[in-house]
């Protein structure tokens, strides 16, 4: 339109008003020298790692090709037969060396190319995990894929800004991505963490009582198996156990595979075991392996604590500014005192008195015994803070089959259940479940899965009839 401008002298201005503004970016072409440098770059890096991963396959083909090269295809051949007759033969007759050495490097290498690297850009997408910024997809890397007999172990490296608590989130939508039966979350420093995917499962059977070990044990004794098949060994002196399942968990196998762990030291002196049994039926079974140290009636079980107590307390006016950490000597053993459903004498007792004196002497034992060689190793089914309020006083804990998810973190601490300590997911059926639990230590807070050996009643009976009065008199 026309605007007269005040003066004297008339001035026309024509303004447009567009309909909309459009912000075109300035289109920069990359020179061609500069495409081709990071496009070598990028081939030296993809060479190099290779190198570093595949390191043996990747002399076999370097020297086949060379042999190809400077001979004839048939010198070639006769190298890649004989290579593979040797590995064959390896395999065929020395399976033991030949799967750590050879057969789960090339199964990991099958496992990187066939799952992980073929599913790793839409399983990141769909799990939430890859970002879209700008147009452009940011994925998380992938750096190396190792196997263990039994599981799958997944190196990566986050994106930048994001967490561990996320991945641990995503931890079912990863296992179906991959096709495994669960996913388990482990950082191994800042913005790195390993994905541990099983195959199969070593402890979906019953494992029977392991052997009486022959060498004489009283910090670490063998309990029952771990996922990848190694025996575990559950520690005991220096430290208090707790062990939480429903009926039917199974955590008479955890109680009564430490004792049988312990018969070689009961039996040199270097061990005594105090057993409260005040259900009447776990721990009476064996009742002669504790000869005095046993009792089943409230009173007597809170006897049988405060005594404990007094042992505690006149090795700790001993050792004070002598020694700060017991060692088993005979004039000084390994208390071990086992309370079998403490829930009994906490959470259920109805003289108020007597409950007392239990629950002090067992805060006395978990707060001062583990220095000078007392521990406390017991069992409950309800973990709630009202059925045990000195839950927190165990260092180490183990949860068998729970019943909620949320009692998961009650037993373990916070955040357990997201780290992979599924103990609301074992099986209730007891060929399947009855045993298996979720293990944190207090030196280690990942959760370990680990199956308990199941001791029988004839195995209780053998126990008896060797090591019976072992302790006496000591």
């Amino acid at each position: 339109m026309l605007r007269k401008l005040p003066g004297d002298y008339t001035r026309d201005i024509v303004s447009t008003v567009p309909d909309s503004i459009v912000f075109r970016p300035v289109v920069v072409t990359t020179p061609a020298i500069i495409t081709l440098g990071v496009m070598l770059f990028r081939a030296v890096v993809g060479l190099a790692g290779m190198l570093w991963r595949h390191p043996v396959a990747c002399l076999a083909v370097a020297t086949a090709a060379a042999l190809w090269w400077l001979h004839d295809w048939h010198t070639a051949l006769i190298l890649v037969v004989s290579v593979v007759t040797a590995l064959a033969g390896w395999r065929l007759a020395h399976p033991a060396s030949f799967t750590p050495w050879v057969g789960l490097g090339l199964f990991a290498w099958w496992r990187w190319m066939s799952n992980y690297r073929r599913h790793w850009q839409p399983v990141m997408v769909v799990s939430g995990l890859a970002k879209h910024v700008g147009g452009r997809e940011y994925l998380p890397r992938l750096l190396k894929v190792t196997c263990t007999p039994t599981a799958d172990v997944v190196h990566l490296k986050m994106l930048s800004g994001q967490s561990a608590d996320q991945w641990q989130e995503r931890a079912d939508n990863l296992a179906h991505g991959f096709a495994a039966p669960e996913c388990r979350v482990k950082v191994d420093k800042p913005g790195r963490i390993t994905l541990i995917l099983p195959r199969r499962d070593l402890l979906a059977t019953p494992i029977p009582a392991l052997p009486i070990p022959t060498d004489v044990q009283v910090s670490a004794v063998p309990i029952g198996l771990h996922e990848d098949g190694s025996v575990y060994r559950l520690k005991l002196h220096g430290t208090h156990v707790l062990v939480a399942g429903a009926t039917g968990a199974g955590k008479g196998s955890w109680l009564w595979s430490a004792i049988r762990g312990l018969l070689p030291a009961v039996l040199a002196g270097l061990a005594q075991i105090w057993a409260l049994d005040p259900k009447l039926m776990e721990l009476s079974y064996g009742r002669a392996l504790f000869g005095d140290h046993y009792a089943a009636d409230p009173a007597a079980c809170a006897e049988l604590l405060e005594e404990a107590v007094k042992v505690m307390q006149e090795r700790a006016g001993r050792f004070a500014g002598v020694q700060r950490n017991h060692v088993a000597t005979v004039e000084d053993p390994f208390v071990l005192v086992i309370v079998d459903e403490v829930a009994f004498l906490t959470a259920y007792q109805t003289d108020r008195k007597l409950k007392d004196r239990i629950t002090a002497a067992l805060a006395t034992l978990t707060t001062q015994g583990r220095a000078v060689g007392v521990g406390v190793m017991a069992a409950l089914q309800d973990p709630r803070k009202e059925i045990l309020s000195i839950r927190n006083l165990f260092p180490d804990k183990i949860a068998l089959r729970l019943d909620e998810p949320s009692q998961v973190d009650l037993v373990l601490g916070d955040g357990a259940r997201d780290r992979g300590a599924l103990a609301d997911h074992i099986s209730s059926t007891p060929t399947l479940g009855a045993g298996v639990g979720y293990v944190r230590l207090e030196a280690c807070p990942e959760p370990l899965r680990v199956r308990a050996a199941f001791v029988s009643d004839t195995d209780i009976r053998a126990m008896v009839a060797e090591f019976a009065g072992a302790g006496e008199g000591r």
